[in-house]
């Protein structure tokens, strides 16, 4: 049975990350799923993708976690540095368009394919909308889920290695953090069975509001914004994620990216793929600067300034958020923010790049070298 199947794959996730919780590693049940998923998707041993009801819930829930922590007080500290970091959010969408301009003029990627796969955000959105913007799909969906799967795999990296190794907690960062007394301690209030009924509450409706309000990526979104509003009113019992639950959940996180990579997919674009590998870097490192030049205007801690300004991987940059024990509020703040202008102003920046062909296809090569692409 596929479920069954399904559920072991994702239990040996776990103990994946269980062994790397143990032995140190940074965010080891994102990083130690996301291992397994790749491996398993590249032997051609998963040919599919994580079942949709999983990966809603994983969405749900980290929507909820991240809602949870944008307090009025958290918001309120936020506030001063709201001036810089909308100018990030602009040069972090400038920066990606212009080499993805660049990747299109060197390389054989037409300019809608090549904006909408270095977008900073909204995976799930951009690939939907990429048919309609007459990109290709499959080129588009190949160069959001490297740039996720690229930042899911360095951004717990870099902020253990910029928080001194000091990763160690309740998010399962530390060594020796087996499970422990807390077993069954699966959401932050002390009512166990209250705060899971209002964090299952706040997700179904979550994901039913950003549906009828036709939000970006709304399985995430929708419940965020719900759990914002609930932890802001002060009068809802505590329900965030915790202990075994927070962990599973970013093990479906990890898992949901890493059996994105099949040998299929890569076999479909390997003649592209140096050049997409350079453009990412070039983005990962400008958005570095950037989160630079940002700490050090603002005093805010690099760690934090970098996972707020990574490029996308929304959920795997919460999950080293939480592991390296960040301003999970301001990260959450910005990546959030992007994420909505991302949605917002990709159709009109492919527009405006392409006024003139409207019936572009997916890649600008002749035609003996677009069926490299399109095969």
């Amino acid at each position: 049975m596929p479920e069954l199947r399904w559920a072991l794959i994702i239990a040996g996730g776990y103990a994946a990350g269980a062994v790397g919780s143990a032995l140190g590693v940074p965010s080891p049940y994102l990083l130690a799923s996301l291992l397994v998923g790749s491996v398993l998707a590249l032997s051609g041993r998963v040919r599919d993708r994580l079942p949709g009801p999983a990966n809603r819930t994983s969405q749900a829930l980290v929507g909820a976690l991240m809602g949870s922590h944008l307090t009025s007080s958290a918001l309120m500290a936020a506030a001063p540095s709201a001036l810089p970091l909308t100018a990030v959010t602009a040069a972090t969408i400038g920066l990606s368009v212009a080499i993805a301009w660049f990747l299109a003029r060197k390389g054989r990627i037409s300019r809608p394919s090549a904006v909408l796969g270095m977008m900073p955000g909204g995976s799930a959105g951009i690939v939907t909308c990429a048919d309609e913007l007459k990109a290709d799909v499959r080129l588009v969906a190949f160069n959001q889920y490297l740039r996720v799967g690229l930042v899911a795999t360095t951004a717990p990296l870099l902020a253990h290695w910029m928080a001194g190794g000091s990763s160690s907690g309740p998010a399962g960062g530390g060594p020796g953090s087996w499970p422990g007394p807390g077993l069954f301690h699966l959401v932050a209030g002390p009512d166990q069975l209250t705060g899971l009924l209002t964090l299952a509450a706040v997700s179904v409706a979550g994901v039913l509001a950003g549906r009828r309000l036709r939000l970006p990526t709304p399985a995430l979104i929708g419940p965020m914004l719900i759990a914002l509003v609930a932890t802001m009113s002060g009068v809802i019992p505590a329900f965030a994620p915790t202990g075994i639950l927070q962990d599973v959940v970013f093990v479906l996180v990890g898992m949901d990216v890493g059996v994105r990579f099949t040998r299929d997919t890569l076999r479909r674009v390997r003649g592209l793929l140096p050049s997409i590998l350079a453009a990412m870097t070039a983005v990962c490192l400008g958005c570095a600067g950037m989160a630079w030049i940002f700490a050090r205007a603002t005093g805010t801690p690099l760690m934090d300034a970098y996972l707020a300004t990574t490029p996308g991987g929304i959920n795997a940059v919460l999950a080293a958020a939480v592991s390296s024990h960040g301003d999970v509020a301001l990260v959450s703040t910005v990546q959030s923010l992007r994420l909505l202008v991302v949605m917002l102003v990709t159709p009109m920046i492919i527009r405006r790049l392409t006024p003139d062909r409207p019936k572009l296809a997916g890649t600008t090569a002749p035609a003996g070298d677009r069926s490299r692409v399109r095969r």
